[in-house]
């Protein structure tokens, strides 16, 4: 864990991006390239900003979840140290982890979401947060998610209608849905 050399009112999270899911049957996705470049771009974006990146890691029975499953850590392509991280066991990155005393000790009062599955981890961190009152920017261009099919319809969802739908429900109640560049505009 590194020390924060300046008191930052913003933190940006970074869920669950981790070698884990190259093991898992849905991955590849052909939204991989431009998620990485986004979230590259959001992180150096905030680096040069100080503010600070928090890496937020799952960790449950699955195999490629498994703490010992030399899986858990950041994926290859994403460079530094994090200033501080946390494991979880469940979709939201606060329960039981620690993460919301060390946000308040630090004075953070603003969060930006990314990361992997925009619907599950990455809103369900965004809808926790905000129930406990700060702010956030939901970073949905440097998330990333799978198609999924809805077992009682048959019906497949395209990752992007997933995302469509994850921002229709945070925009306005839960987060301020922006971009890459709206969000580096406003550190």
């Amino acid at each position: 864990m590194t020390n924060l050399k300046t008191r930052a009112p913003i933190a940006l999270l970074i869920i669950d991006v981790q070698p884990s899911f190259e093991h898992m049957p849905y991955w590849p996705s052909g939204q991989r390239q431009p998620f990485q470049q986004a979230l590259l771009k959001l992180q150096a974006g905030c680096r040069q900003a100080g503010v600070p990146v928090v890496h937020i890691f799952h960790i449950d029975n699955d195999p490629p979840f498994r703490a010992d499953s030399g899986l858990i850590r950041p994926m290859d392509w994403l460079p530094g140290q994090p200033t501080v991280l946390f494991d979880k066991h469940v979709h939201n990155a606060f329960t039981d982890t620690g993460l919301d005393v060390w946000l308040r000790r630090q004075g953070v009062q603003r969060l930006i979401i990314s990361g992997i599955r925009t619907e599950q981890c990455c809103e369900t961190t965004a809808r926790v947060a905000s129930d406990l009152g700060y702010a956030v920017d939901f970073v949905s261009e440097a998330t990333l998610t799978f198609p999924m099919t809805h077992k009682g319809t048959g019906q497949t969802f395209s990752a992007q209608d997933i995302i469509t739908r994850t921002e229709l429900v945070l925009a306005d109640r839960f987060a301020r849905i922006v971009n890459v560049d709206t969000c580096l505009s406003g550190l």
